[in-house]
């Protein structure tokens, strides 16, 4: 549920979590079993297309799948939210899903899996359907608190004829209706039948749902590569137990239930014991922004050539009293949101692609004000202030490189690494990026910064390649070196332009660029641990106590 604000309004909605498990797959291997993926769609009343949100894992060797990662998603029972889920044979690592074996598809809304709790259906649209996928809704609980376990077994059962075991840990969480369903699956440990298995963080509503006495099952298999996998045994825990921490007291038996019937001599089949237990607190973008973080905007304007002659209406930099253009209109929608967490309302506005007066030399890096030595602008409406008189002063050009404003932005991230400031760079263009290497490398370093880049692609260019920079899906690579964290959002503003109210073409293009900078910023944090400042007193957060903002320089 929303967190309860007096004097104010809130939306009513619950975060749902998804469980996907699927039977009798069509089989598309000749000489083994389909390795299943389901990716999961959403659709309002808002959107014309599907939105894909989720991929799940992909489980080798195996018609039936119950599916360890799980979808979340707000509920809201004022809308109808349609939901789609397509179930692929994957054959390769690539992500685009047409290079996979369609296995069928499925439609429903999200209001009928809630008030269900769990709904079957078959599979379709193939000429032989075969197959169906049941999903199930569990309403999480508001802990956002994690746990990291790490888990060894001792002495663990020989499965194998020739070998040892190769063993490997599935984690059930029992639901509502007393059915126990995967929420975590190790790695699986070759040949040994005293595996130490890896460190792994799972959140506590995920594990549990917040309640620390409800049961946890956990089953040790041994691997095949069949997908037919031999149980080891089980044992059932709950985190109250667990969470105090390694010794005697979470050394558990690893029990198989026939094993134990036919035997009234038998003990175990070896144990599963925790070697540690850290309990995370996990902290919210509101926790680190209450606490006195502050957000940085700069914004960088494309002013190459390719946006057309300023002086023709058809220019995307066309200044008209009028009725503003799309980059103005970008400025205007992302800024207003943005400067709500900027205390002193100053936003550093750079431009590239240009001949800059009065020598005409070409500049990636240039202050829009056309100030030597302080790009600053006070509030959105000195923001446009300044690029109206730029696109007056300036010419044109080009190419469209992104890496030198992406550097200029880092370069002070680098200076506050201490929790205390955050930076957003704001791209807004036209065109396709020349510079795309030194932008990937660029984008890699920065992602270790307490940064993130919003690109807001205006006009009508094919942005394919911006994709690639968004990397949603695929983490981004470059000479072999991977970003640490996603800090690119991409959105195209033509997506907007179909809203005939120019209002509401304004908040929807600031809800879908904003709306990863929060994760993004709490997904920093985490990655060093940080906890929020303290937070500010009154007097604090007065305009005239702020510092001033740090010393910028043009290159």
């Amino acid at each position: 549920m929303a967190r309860f604000v007096p004097g104010s309004a809130s939306e009513p909605t619950s975060e749902i979590e998804l469980t996907i498990s699927c039977r009798n797959l069509l089989d598309c291997d000749v000489f083994s079993k389909s390795d299943p993926m389901c990716v999961t769609y959403l659709k309002n009343f808002e959107m014309t297309e599907w939105q894909e949100i989720s991929r799940t894992e992909t489980i080798d060797n195996t018609l039936n799948p119950n599916f360890a990662k799980k979808v979340h998603l707000l509920y809201r029972f004022e809308e109808q939210q349609n939901i789609k889920f397509e179930v692929y044979d994957v054959d390769t690592h690539d992500p685009r899903l047409e290079k996979h074996d369609f296995l069928g598809s499925c439609e429903l809304t999200l209001g009928q899996i809630v008030s269900s709790g769990k709904v079957t259906l078959p599979l379709t649209g193939l000429s032989y359907n075969k197959g169906e996928l049941t999903v199930v809704a569990e309403e999480l609980s508001v802990c956002r608190d994690e746990v990291l376990l790490q888990f060894s077994g001792r002495k663990l059962d020989r499965k194998d004829w020739f070998g040892k075991s190769d063993p490997f840990l599935e984690f059930y969480k029992v639901g509502e209706d007393g059915e126990y369903r995967v929420i975590h699956r190790t790695e699986v440990i070759k040949w040994t039948l005293n595996p130490d298995w890896k460190p792994f963080v799972i959140s506590v509503r995920s594990l549990c749902g917040g309640d620390m006495d409800r049961s946890i099952r956990v089953l040790c298999y041994d691997w095949n590569r069949s997908g037919s996998h031999s149980m080891i045994g089980e044992f059932f825990v709950t985190l109250g137990e667990l969470s105090r921490g390694p010794g005697p007291h979470n050394v558990h038996p690893c029990i198989h239930p026939e094993k134990q019937q036919r035997k009234a001599s038998y003990k175990n089949s070896g144990e599963i014991v925790l070697m540690r237990y850290e309990f995370r607190k996990v902290y919210s973008f509101l926790d680190y922004i209450m606490g006195g973080m502050q957000l940085n905007c700069t914004i960088a304007i494309d002013f190459t050539a390719s946006n057309g002659d300023p002086q023709s209406p058809d220019s995307l930099h066309f200044i008209a009293s009028a009725l503003p253009n799309q980059y103005e209109q970008a400025l205007t929608a992302v800024g207003e949101i943005i400067q709500d967490y900027d205390t002193d309302h100053m936003f550093p506005v750079l431009g590239f692609g240009a001949r800059l007066p009065p020598d005409g030399r070409v500049s990636h890096e240039f202050f829009v004000n056309m100030k030597p030595d302080n790009p600053y602008c006070n509030g959105i409406s000195g923001v446009l202030e300044a690029y109206k008189s730029c696109v007056r002063q300036i010419q044109l050009y080009g190419p469209t490189n992104f890496s030198p404003v992406i550097n200029h932005v880092a370069k002070f991230a680098e200076m506050y690494q201490d929790g205390s400031q955050y930076f957003i760079l704001l791209i807004i263009t036209d065109g396709v990026i020349t510079d795309m290497p030194q932008t990937k490398q660029a984008i890699i370093r920065a992602s270790t910064l307490p940064m993130s880049i919003i690109i807001v692609g205006v006009g009508n260019a094919d942005f394919t390649a911006m994709n690639v920079l968004d990397a949603d899906t695929i983490p981004l690579v470059y000479n072999g070196v991977q970003a640490k964290r996603d800090i690119v959002q991409f959105v195209p503003f033509r997506n907007f332009q179909r809203l005939t109210n120019v209002k509401a073409a304004k908040a929807h293009l600031a809800k879908e660029v904003l709306a990863e900078v929060p994760e993004q910023l709490v997904g920093y944090m985490k990655s060093l641990n940080m906890k929020p400042l303290q937070p500010q007193t009154q007097h604090s957060v007065q305009a005239h106590d702020m510092a001033s903002p740090p010393p910028y320089s043009e290159h």
